[in-house]
């Protein structure tokens, strides 16, 4: 690594692999860490049926379009993994990375936390290598052992770094088990209890033998629970039914397309962001917003009424008591598995609805059902702890409170990246979009451009007041659906901060109408830090 702006990157999936790719770019040498034995993140684990959620021409890198042999709209995981290898290798980043290179630690050296409490600016100058301070990361290598081919030890290194990139996701890691009264929880249950993670870790032939010919329980209400117990469905048919339990209720919809339309071309432009209340709007633009919001509050609610429509939605009780809009707006979105209500109707998966359950012998005790859910195998969909996972990672007791304790219980990002009070670090993974490839990618031109020293961050207080505006509008548009940090429907809005912090102009259609009308997307944002 450089010896003067060394820059450590946690994480080879999408976000750890295009922040090296774009520091790489800018003359810089990173090292990155990833703990498993192959790039690719989630894609390199995930269970055997899923597909890309966002079309294909919104899930790619600006800089790398997918090749023309994949002409699916939804390509399914092992295309994408390729994808993603083959976007490594072309950038020729496969020797930037450690494989089986756990990050146990990071602890921050050379600063006394007095005087990093008295500083103005971020890092104490703003810059990204301004501080006298520096990164001590604690590793973990998983290494073969050359006279036991099929045995591995383990070694621990320490790396230093002035500059440490964070990129290991948010739905990986250390999993969410719900907590359970004595004497009701998996103890007592006679079959297996799994965490989805360790399900969709499995290779496709295990997982399979997992599930074939059980009773499967699933619990969760998100796309990964849906998509679990479609899998299991299709396995087992009538006779051995899987049971989805969710506490609350999503809308899904049936695909990018209602009715022929698109609903990225519908509401990916600046017009349709002209809806939308915005953090750091000017008057102007507020009064637009609110004089429009009737038009953003009756196409939501087309889409309820389209969705109710289309699907036994009442039949089952799986009408949400949130609105669209809030679900859109905390970038909850996820599509239906193919025929899913046809597996329902079938008998094939059977839907309930609960607010508590308990573990007993046979299965799963609902407080919706006089009998209990009978079950060989009941899997976890419940998430995972993200804010811990990166708690988890610090030393200092202060940056574990700046993580899991800040002033609201968002974690405090500056353009959903850079926390106002711990210097060195970006978070890049954490904060979601509904199109989270080409976002990511789009953070990491940022950062390469703030790594090069083209800019800086403005004062603490201004970097806490913009994370506290759109926290704002996070709250207020997701509501009910709330549950962390999230561009939401405001993609475009975002991205021209970057544009403007960057110096280019955010502006990326030709002519003022096709800019008004026209959704935004990956190739708008090639090399976007470069003035047009």
């Amino acid at each position: 690594m450089d010896m003067e702006r060394r820059i450590a990157i946690i994480g080879a999936g999408v976000a750890g692999l295009a922040a090296c790719r774009h520091a790489v770019a800018r003359g810089l040498n990173p090292v990155v860490l990833e703990a498993e034995e192959r790039i690719g993140g989630l894609w390199a684990q995930t269970i055997e049926s899923t597909k890309v959620q966002t079309p294909r021409w919104y899930y790619e890198f600006p800089d790398f379009p997918w090749p023309s042999s994949v002409q699916e709209t939804y390509p399914h995981n092992t295309k994408v993994l390729n994808y993603i290898q083959s976007y490594a290798q072309h950038f020729g980043l496969l020797p930037y990375i450690k494989l089986r290179s756990k990050v146990i630690s990071l602890d921050y050296v050379g600063v006394s936390e007095e005087e990093m409490q008295s500083w103005e600016l971020w890092g104490g100058t703003g810059l990204a290598f301004g501080s006298k301070g520096k990164w001590h990361l604690l590793v973990e290598h998983t290494v073969a052992d050359p006279h036991h081919p099929s045995s591995t030890y383990t070694n621990i290194k320490e790396y230093v770094a002035e500059f440490v990139v964070i990129c290991t996701g948010k739905f990986s890691g250390l999993p969410n088990i719900p907590e359970f009264p004595p004497g009701k929880g998996p103890e007592v249950f006679e079959g297996k209890v799994i965490h989805s993670v360790e399900y969709a870790a499995m290779d496709n032939a295990s997982a399979a033998q997992l599930i074939k010919g059980k009773k499967v329980a699933v619990v969760g209400s998100q796309k990964s629970a849906v998509d679990v117990a479609a899998e299991c469905a299709n396995a087992n048919g009538p006779k051995k039914a899987c049971t989805l339990i969710q506490r609350t209720v999503n809308w899904i919809l049936p695909g990018a397309y209602v009715m022929g339309v698109s609903l990225f071309a519908l509401f990916g432009n600046r017009f349709a962001e002209l809806l939308v209340h915005k953090p750091g709007e000017s008057f102007i633009q507020s009064i637009l917003a609110t004089l429009l919001t009737p038009l953003l509050w009756g196409l939501a609610k087309f889409l309820e009424m389209y969705l109710r429509w289309k699907y036994p939605l009442k039949k089952y009780k799986m009408i949400p008591k949130h609105s669209m809009l809030e679900q859109v707006s905390a970038c909850k979105c996820f599509w239906l598995p193919d025929n899913f209500y046809e597996k329902v109707e079938e008998g094939s998966l059977i839907l309930k609805q609960s607010s508590n359950l308990s573990f007993c012998k046979q299965g799963l005790l609902l407080d919706s059902e006089s009998e209990p859910i009978e079950a060989d195998i009941v899997i976890l969909a419940t998430g995972y702890k993200s804010q811990q996972k990166l708690r988890n990672l610090f030393t200092s007791k202060t940056f574990q409170n700046y993580i899991m304790n800040p002033p609201s219980s968002l974690l405090a990002l500056y353009r959903q990246m850079i926390p106002p009070r711990i210097p060195g670090i970006a978070i890049i993974g954490h904060s979601e979009s509904l199109a989270n490839l080409y976002t990511f990618d789009v953070r990491c031109q940022w950062l390469a451009h703030f790594l090069d020293e083209k800019f800086k961050m403005p004062s603490i207080k201004e970097m806490e007041k913009d994370v506290w505006e759109w926290e704002k509008y996070m709250r207020k548009y997701s509501g009910e659906a709330y549950r962390g940090p999230c561009i939401g429907a405001l993609h475009i809005w975002y991205n021209d901060q970057l544009c403007r912090d960057v110096g280019c102009n955010p502006r990326r259609k030709k002519g003022w109408l096709l800019d008004l009308v026209q959704p935004y997307g990956p190739p708008d944002y090639v090399a976007f830090a470069t003035p047009k």
